[in-house]
């Protein structure tokens, strides 16, 4: 998810690291070729430009392969949006309370996941966001990225509700969320990245629960 990181998100008490299955060695070392993948790629974007960028370039940095690359990231623009955020947003949204409003569920953890994005690596997330805007191809790809988490929060929002994951209400429900981050990040870059990114969430979040009525014009 774009703008949010996993790595040490504030967990919940039945999500404690002592709770959590190991990773195996291939798996770490999955990890550490994604993130050696991802640091090359925005040392070069710094140094050089998007565009100037190239997958050889970039596996060169790495010390990796090209063929290495491409089986981790199927494309350029994936380099820059994916993470491994995912799947600790599932398991954080399943780990609230069942009695726990749903709007107050996704608040705070989209919250605390925005805090964690923009504050843990701010150099990453303000090159990450200012490409969505700059290059069309990375924009297009984070449409595609986001509908896949916006996908995953339909089932959690399902098993939630005991409603249909596939239904229209979830899924129109779930996405405007998804929405509501995706621009908020934009915003964010197209601003120049001034002010704090969990504020314009949080803002975000306010629209999407109370409508404009309540918003300042």
């Amino acid at each position: 998810m774009t703008t949010m990181t996993a790595a040490r998100f504030p967990l919940s008490p039945a999500l404690s690291p002592a709770d959590r299955p190991q990773l195996g060695l291939r798996e770490r070392k999955k990890i550490k070729t994604r993130e050696a993948i991802r640091t090359a790629m925005y040392t070069l974007v710094e140094e050089q430009g998007y565009e100037a960028t190239t997958v050889e370039q970039i596996a060169e940095r790495a010390e990796v392969s090209p063929s290495t690359v491409f089986r981790y990231f199927p494309t350029k623009e994936d380099i820059v949006l994916t993470d491994e955020y995912d799947p600790i947003l599932l398991e954080e949204l399943r780990s609230r309370p069942a009695d726990e409003p749903w709007p107050d569920t996704i608040r705070d953890v989209m919250l605390a996941a925005a805090r964690v994005g923009a504050e843990e690596d701010p150099r990453v997330a303000r090159l990450r966001t200012r490409l969505m805007v700059e290059i069309p191809a990375v924009r297009s790809r984070m449409m595609e990225s986001m509908s896949v988490t916006g996908r995953l929060i339909c089932g959690a929002l399902a098993e939630r509700t005991g409603r249909d994951p596939d239904s229209l209400e979830v899924r129109v429900y779930a996405m405007s969320f998804i929405g509501g981050l995706m621009e908020a990040s934009l915003y964010w870059a197209e601003n120049g990245h001034q002010g704090d990114f969990t504020d314009l969430v949080d803002r975000a979040l306010d629209v999407l629960e109370h409508g404009l009525e309540r918003q300042n014009p």
